[in-house]
C-alpha cells in the first residue's frame, strides 16, 4: 500500500559545527519521501522550478517514489539557507526564497485521489484542505504544521485539525497552538478537537504519541555525530507513515511500532547531510536500529 505525501520540494544550503552543503535537496516533501519509501512506495505531490535539479530526484524515483505529481512551474525553485550552531535543536534562517512555491496549488493526479494513506506536510492550511478535498476515501490523514500558520492561520488550521486522524507537531508548536505549557494537557486539548492521536517531537529528547487513553514515549537514538538535524521530522513522519502503510495495521500496539520506525528514520537522516543517509541505509541497517531501540527501552518489571 503507498501513502501520499504533499509538500515542499526545495533547495537547501546548510551549514553546521561540523561542515556545509550547498544547494542539496530539501523540503518536507523530499525527506518524508526519502524515509517512507523504505517501507512502502509513495506518491509524491510539490512543484519546482524550471531550475531544479530534477535528475537528483532520480535516485527517489528507483526506490519507488511516484513523481507524477510532482509540478514544473516557470521561475525559482524554494530555497533555504540556514545554520545550527552547537545547540542543534533550533536553525537560524539565514534566508528564504519561496519562488514558485509561493504560488502552490496542488492538483493531484487521478491515480492519487484514491490513496489511503495520507501525509499534508507543513504547508498553508488552507492548501492542505482543499488536498483533503480532493482525496476520496483516505483510511488515516496526517498533517504537520508550524508556528508561522499557527500565528497567522490559526481559524483554517483549527478546521484542517478538525478533519484530520493525527498531528504531529513539536512541543513548542504543541504549546502555542493549545496555549498550555504542560504537554499533557496540551495534548488532550488537541484529541478533543478531532484527531484520534497526537504526536509531539522533542527533538533530541525523544517523542510522545498521545491517543484519548494512552501516552506512549520513544527516546531519540544516541548517536555519536549528528552532522545536520535538517529534516529529522518529516523523516520521523515518513518512516512512521511508511510503516503503517505497509502493514495497514491502524492499531495503538502497531501506531507504537511505527513511532520507533519513525525515531530510526529520523537517527538516520541526521547522521548526513540532506537525505543522503536516507539513500544509503538498508532494510537490515533500519531492522538493526529498531531492535537497538528495543534494547535502549527494554527493562524487566519489578516485583513487590
Amino acid at each position: 500500500m503507498s501513502v501520499l505525501v504533499v509538500g515542499s520540494v526545495a533547495l537547501d544550503s546548510v551549514e553546521t559545527p561540523f561542515g556545509k552543503a550547498d544547494e542539496v535537496l530539501g523540503g518536507s516533501a523530499n525527506y518524508f519521501s526519502a524515509a517512507a519509501v523504505h517501507q512502502t512506495p509513495v506518491q509524491m505531490v510539490g512543484v519546482v522550478g524550471s531550475d531544479y535539479p530534477v535528475e537528483k530526484l532520480e535516485p527517489l524515483r528507483a526506490r519507488g517514489v511516484d513523481l507524477t505529481g510532482l509540478e514544473r512551474a516557470e521561475g525559482e525553485s524554494f530555497r533555504w539557507r540556514g545554520r545550527y550552531r552547537h545547540d542543534l535543536n533550533s536553525a537560524e534562517t539565514l534566508e528564504t526564497r519561496l519562488g514558485v512555491f509561493s504560488h502552490f496549488k496542488p492538483k493531484l493526479p487521478p491515480q492519487f485521489r484514491s490513496a489511503e494513506y495520507v501525509f499534508l506536510a507543513n504547508i498553508d492550511p488552507r492548501l492542505q484542505l482543499d488536498v483533503l478535498s480532493q482525496i476520496s476515501k483516505p483510511k488515516l490523514v496526517a498533517c504537520d504544521t508550524m508556528n508561522f500558520w499557527i500565528e497567522s492561520r490559526r481559524p483554517d488550521l483549527l478546521e484542517l485539525i478538525g478533519k484530520v486522524d493525527l498531528i504531529t507537531l513539536n512541543d513548542g508548536e504543541a504549546r502555542q497552538l493549545t496555549e498550555h505549557a504542560n504537554l499533557v494537557q496540551a495534548a488532550r486539548w488537541i484529541l478533543e478537537r478531532g484527531p484520534r492521536v497526537v504526536l509531539i517531537k522533542k527533538g533530541e529528547h525523544g517523542a510522545f504519541m498521545f491517543t484519548k487513553d494512552t501516552i506512549f514515549f520513544a527516546p531519540a537514538y544516541p548517536l555519536e555525530s549528528v552532522f545536520d538535524p535538517t529534516g529529522a521530522g518529516d523523516s520521523f513522519a515518513g518512516g512512521f507513515m511508511g510503516w503503517l502503510a505497509r502493514t495497514g495495521d491502524l492499531s495503538e500496539s502497531n501506531m507504537r511500532r511505527a513511532v520507533i520506525v519513525g525515531s530510526a528514520m529520523g537517527s538516520f537522516v541526521v547522521e548526513g547531510f540532506s537525505i543522503t543517509r536516507l539513500l544509503e541505509v538498508t532494510r537490515s541497517d533500519i531492522d538493526a536500529r529498531v531492535a537497538d531501540f528495543h534494547r535502549l527501552v527494554s527493562f524487566d518489571q519489578a516485583l513487590g
